[in-house]
């Protein structure tokens, strides 16, 4: 399982599954971030939190830990 926390910038990737459960996997869904869309990785932070990304047409910046719960292929 690779999550979108371990992929490198300048990757795209496909989600698999949000993992979590509750108010954190429906705010992360709520996001555009769900099953079948793609992810561009545009930037990290120069301390690797948060990073940037691109998903369904705008610029989101998503903490590691939220990352760490999105499976990708």
């Amino acid at each position: 399982m690779k999550t979108l926390k371990e992929i490198k910038v300048g990757h795209t990737v496909k989600v698999v599954k949000v993992h979590g459960e509750g108010a954190i996997r429906r705010r992360i869904m709520d996001m555009g971030i769900t099953r079948g869309v793609e992810i561009y990785v545009r930037k990290m932070a120069p301390l690797g939190d948060p990073m940037e990304i691109f998903v369904r047409g705008y610029e989101l910046s998503l903490r590691k830990a939220d990352a760490e719960m999105v499976e990708v292929e």
